[in-house]
């Protein structure tokens, strides 16, 4: 039985309930409490803040978790990113009052910095000698109450900052998106390895569909050219020698232009077909 974190709430929660209920896992938040056991596949969930998962892993309490890049760097975690998610894409800002006069992050270095990120914020400016108010939530109020005179926080949409009055300075000083992490210690269990298989799996399946078509034999090459597959593609004799089905793996953003020239060359009975799971 091995220990999975997930976040609790927010914009990562769904996300990662989908991505492993379609890997065959059993997940499900408890109407009370914050663990739920997948007994056929002998994985334990445990729903946690996405900012303290970090802290479970780096000390080898949870095997797995998911959670930000930034909550990860922010906690100065030594858990292992195994994977990238294709979710949870958000920026960390700097955001001061709309009317302000501000326009360059340099120059906020010497102005109060409210933020729940003090150390991403140190490592960007390189400077330990800020003046920071670190706050756990509700870093964009901060600036109305008088607490700070800028903030850095997560930007996903805007519409916070926006709705508190407020505006981003300069470029983002990190970019983010949810992965998914080991600790140092659990990298070598059976269990773990098998639960990073399915979920790559699955990352795979999203990214690439199966396209199979008949094609002359003598255009047979110059197809293959058009999808080399993975490893190659898979190429079976027709009962009419003079041509051959081919099945082949395509990444998804290309497919529909492939199917195009395949047409084009000549190739027949073209089928394009999700896949949904796959094993590399």
């Amino acid at each position: 039985m091995i220990r999975v974190a997930l976040p609790n709430k927010g914009a990562l929660y769904g996300p990662c309930v989908e991505l492993l209920t379609s890997c065959g896992y059993k997940v499900k938040k408890p109407t009370k409490g914050l663990y739920f056991e997948d007994s056929k596949n002998q994985v334990e969930f445990y729903f946690l803040r996405a900012s303290d998962i970090p802290m479970y892993l780096n000390k080898g309490i949870i095997d797995v978790g998911v959670t930000g890049e930034d909550f990860h760097r922010e906690k100065q975690s030594q858990a292992s990113k195994m994977l990238d998610l294709p979710f949870g894409h958000s920026k960390l800002c700097i955001a001061a009052m709309e009317n302000t006069i501000l326009d360059d992050s340099n120059q906020v270095k010497s102005l109060r910095i409210a933020t729940s990120f003090p150390n991403l914020v140190k490592q960007h400016f390189n400077s330990t000698g800020l003046d920071l108010v670190e706050l756990d939530g509700a870093v964009e109020i901060s600036i109305s109450l008088g607490l700070a005179d800028c903030v850095v926080d997560i930007v996903e949409t805007g519409a916070t900052l926006k709705s508190a009055g407020l505006k981003v300075v300069g470029e983002p000083i990190f970019t983010s998106n949810a992965a998914l992490f080991s600790a140092q210690e659990s990298q070598s269990k059976e269990d773990v390895k098998r639960f990073i298989d399915r979920v790559n799996g699955r990352l795979i399946a999203l990214e690439y569909q199966m396209v199979e078509y008949d094609v002359p034999t003598n255009l047979l090459d110059k197809a293959c050219e058009l999808t080399p597959g993975i490893q190659s593609p898979t190429i079976s004799q027709l009962k009419n020698h003079a041509w051959c089905s081919v099945k082949s793996m395509v990444k998804k953003e290309d497919a529909h232009q492939i199917l195009d020239q395949l047409k084009a060359i000549g190739c027949k009975a073209i089928l394009l077909t999700n896949i949904e799971m796959a094993r590399m």
